[in-house]
């Protein structure tokens, strides 16, 4: 985002749509402040009545005092209902614009590529899209009228004053610019401070997000200290930072009231005099002194507003630098799949590096047929779910081409093409909701015979309907009220309702047990029929059971073939073999 001042406005395309409402409102607090700024005035003018009936020794003439006490009530009473109504609309328009944003925000996450959330914590996101839209929300909610009743406020104040006293009026003016001429050095200065307090905000939920999420983790190797350090340091941090902010902040408003004291002392004293030569009436003193009041109340309300509006400006930074990340970006026009292949996948000299400095894959070349069931192996580290990521165009390759049916995915467009495939990840997610609804994820509007069917050929159904509510069991936000395997099923049988061309499975079955893990890789054999299947895992059951085994190594393809080709070639992959799986032959020859 191009320097930081330019985030204010792009709040305005969101609060232009209820421009309506807004306007009703600007007019309604021009109404409530002039009528303010009416009533000292009348006020004066019943001092002054009774002050000039005392001292002439005459009757006090009630009926033109009951004249202006009913004008001060109608003033009261109509600029009360501006109040009340200008908060109606203004409230409106300012929630519905939030909801707004919140909206394009939640959009942004969908076509955010996956690079940005490797290298932004989930933690400083969620501050962003929560917490931070929040501060805006407020802050617009709190400051908005309040700052344009001061701006009103102090300008029908200063006119009045003047029509009373040009002289008096001219230190009123020192006031107000003395006044400014402070808010803006403590602004200055604090601002800086408030991207800092922000930014610490948004580091401290990072901790939080991930030390929850690893709890067990933590409890299980004793980290709770090092944990709770952490923690400590990340607090003291926003503590620091927040106490900098709103000290400097804090400032503002007692410098502001001292200078609006000695403004007042001074026209007290100096509008004695004008009051005894005769130049000014003692209500129009009386007035003078509450229009005083008048250019201090919204002074000190902005000042008091002021760590809100700085800690909103620098939310509304965050918030539109997020909304500014570059997109995934896709071609003005995609060339449609040919259909007539299910799935034939090719890789071309394809290279790829997160970083263009550390290359990861170089020149792989592969071709998958139809139907085919291929298994990746490899070292930790050598790019296997890298692999996955370029084919399904989270990533794109640096150079060469991959190829579905024929056409470079390039050309085509990632819903599209990700419609065509059904992953089951080693990490499950399953969401706060029935386990009929969890399944029904994978197909919209899904009938329950499908889900069923999905459930049964995941080998899961037997044991949802042991459950007590069976396929309406809630699952808890964590999903943690059933076993990690279980849960496995379950994406599994997600996956099944899809019904997907092509499948992906990074060590799906890593989280089943041996004796489950038979049953259900017949049951995969037979949902993988005729579609081609790309499965990471390193078990032996899953190794020999495939068309094709990409052996990876040093950021390349060293080996490919099937498990007794490769076997043959006494190469790498016999290596791997008999490091990593001759111990389970035994076990289970």
């Amino acid at each position: 985002m191009k320097g930081k001042n330019n985030g204010v406005k792009y709040l305005i395309p969101y609060l232009k749509k209820y421009k309506l409402k807004i306007i009703a409102s600007i007019l309604l607090i021009i109404v409530a402040a002039y009528l303010a700024a009416l009533s000292p005035t009348f006020e004066g003018m019943i001092t002054t009545q009774l002050f000039s009936d005392v001292r002439a020794e005459r009757p006090v003439e009630f009926a033109k005092i009951t004249q202006i006490i009913l004008t001060l009530i109608f003033i009261y009473i109509v600029g009360n209902l501006s109040s009340y109504f200008y908060q109606i609309f203004l409230t409106d328009a300012i929630q519905n614009a939030m909801e707004d944003l919140r909206r394009d925000v939640q959009k942004k996450i969908a076509r955010l590529p996956i690079s940005y959330f490797d290298k932004n914590s989930l933690g400083d996101t969620l501050s962003r899209v929560s917490n931070d839209v929040d501060t805006i929300s407020n802050a617009l909610q709190q400051s908005f009228a309040q700052i344009l009743n001061a701006i009103l406020g102090l300008s029908f104040a200063v006119y009045m004053m003047l029509k009373i006293h040009s002289g008096m009026a001219m230190i009123s003016l020192a006031i107000i610019v003395s006044s400014v001429i402070i808010s803006k050095i403590i602004t200055k200065r604090s601002q800086p401070i408030f991207e800092k307090q922000q930014a610490a905000l948004g580091k401290l939920n990072a901790v939080v997000q991930e030390k929850f999420t690893g709890f067990n983790e933590i409890k299980l190797f004793g980290k709770q200290k090092d944990s709770i350090e952490e923690f400590t340091d990340a607090n003291e941090e926003l503590c620091k930072e927040g106490f900098r902010a709103q000290f400097i902040s804090g400032l503002m408003m007692p410098l502001v009231s001292f200078i609006t004291y000695i403004g007042i002392g001074t026209v007290a004293i100096l509008g004695s005099f004008y009051v005894i030569s005769g130049a000014i009436a003692v209500g129009q003193l009386q007035a003078f002194i509450r229009y005083i009041w008048q250019v201090n109340q919204p002074m000190s309300q902005v000042t008091q507003l002021a760590g809100a509006i700085q800690s909103s400006i620098a939310a509304v930074h965050r918030v539109f630098e997020f909304l500014n990340e570059e997109e995934e970006l896709e071609k003005a026009e995609a060339e449609k799949t040919n259909e007539n292949g299910c799935g034939e996948v090719y890789f071309e000299n394809v290279a790829f590096s997160y970083t263009k400095d550390k290359p990861l894959l170089n020149n792989v070349s592969f071709k998958v047929k139809s139907g085919q069931m291929v298994a990746i192996v490899g070292p930790t580290g050598v790019g296997k779910t890298t692999l996955i990521n370029i084919l399904m165009r989270f990533y794109d390759v640096t150079a060469g081409s991959i190829k579905i049916n024929g056409v470079d995915i390039k050309n085509m467009k990632r819903e599209s093409l990700r419609e065509k495939f059904g992953m089951v990840l080693q990490d499950t997610w399953l969401f706060n909701g029935s386990i009929k609804e969890n399944i029904g994820y994978g197909k919209e509007g899904a009938t329950e015979e499908e889900i069923v069917r999905a459930a049964k050929v995941a080998n899961v159904h037997h044991f949802i309907t042991t459950l007590p509510e069976g396929y309406d069991m809630i699952l808890n936000e964590e999903a943690n009220n059933i076993s990690q395997g279980e849960k496995q099923l379950m994406t599994i049988a997600r996956t099944v309702l899809c019904d997907p061309p092509i499948l992906i499975l990074d060590e799906a079955t890593s989280s089943v047990d041996t004796r489950l893990e038979q049953k259900l890789q017949a049951a995969m054999r037979n949902i993988m029929k005729d579609r081609t299947s790309f499965v990471i895992a390193h078990r032996l059951s899953t190794i020999k059971n495939a068309d094709l085994i990409l052996v990876m190594s040093n950021g390349g393809i060293v080996e490919q073939g099937t498990h007794e080709e490769l076997l043959k070639q006494k190469g790498y992959y016999e290596q791997l073999y008999h490091a990593q799986f001759a111990d389970f032959d035994k076990v289970v020859g």
